[in-house]
């Protein structure tokens, strides 16, 4: 299994030739859907989905298909039957890989701001896309973890916290374009210390082994 690491929430995931993207948003760059065949959004936010870009890549791939919540999909009118609706705990079929869901809300940006739905994706049950939430699949023993790290619903030991509550094999850092070089360093010394599992912070662009 490849992943790939692109800007802010963006992992394209390649396996058995098929592709999978979780959220393109606006943040992130249009060339990780180049081939995809599956794309799963976590939550409605712009960071997270890019419309236009995500109706572009089915114009493209016409064959491709969208996997979302409710919220999402209600987004999408102009995309039909390539749109398909899940709640949390369920599990599905995208591109040839098994996914499931977890967690059904947006971590607390501030009490008075309402929240919104947000499904975190674990892929054949070793990778696990969180969205913007803190939530830990049930059952899993997860290889893979990317763990948000930058955002105003977050604070450090919050990273920590879930990482050691996962305990993965190996963590990647997510939603981080916010984090510039300074903070981003902080970050990944606190992380890589303290969370108890392998962490490393990839430039956008870079593949590894999930």
């Amino acid at each position: 299994m490849k992943l790939t690491k692109f800007s802010h929430a963006c992992v394209r995931i390649e396996h058995g030739g098929a592709v999978l993207v979780i959220d393109l948003g606006t943040f992130s760059e249009p060339a990780a859907l180049d081939g995809v065949d599956a794309i799963l959004i976590t939550h409605e936010h712009v960071d997270h989905v890019d419309v236009d870009q995500v109706a572009d890549a089915l114009d493209r791939h016409p064959g491709a298909g969208i996997w979302t919540n409710a919220a999402v999909a209600a987004m999408l009118p102009g995309l039909g039957a390539a749109v398909t609706t899940v709640a949390s705990g369920q599990s599905f079929t995208a591109a040839g890989m098994r996914v499931r869901t977890a967690g059904d809300t947006h971590a607390v940006i501030h009490p008075d701001l309402p929240p919104v739905p947000n499904l975190g994706f674990l892929v054949e049950e070793r990778v696990y896309h969180p969205g913007d939430s803190f939530d830990v699949p049930a059952g899993a023993e997860i290889e893979t973890l990317f763990v948000p790290i930058s955002a105003p619903w977050l604070k450090a030991s919050d990273s920590i916290d879930f990482v050691r509550a996962v305990r993965p094999r190996r963590a990647y850092a997510l939603h981080d374009a916010l984090a510039n070089e300074l903070m981003g360093g902080l970050l990944d010394r606190l992380l890589g210390n303290l969370g108890g599992s392998p962490y490393q912070r990839l430039a956008p662009g870079t593949s590894v082994e999930g």
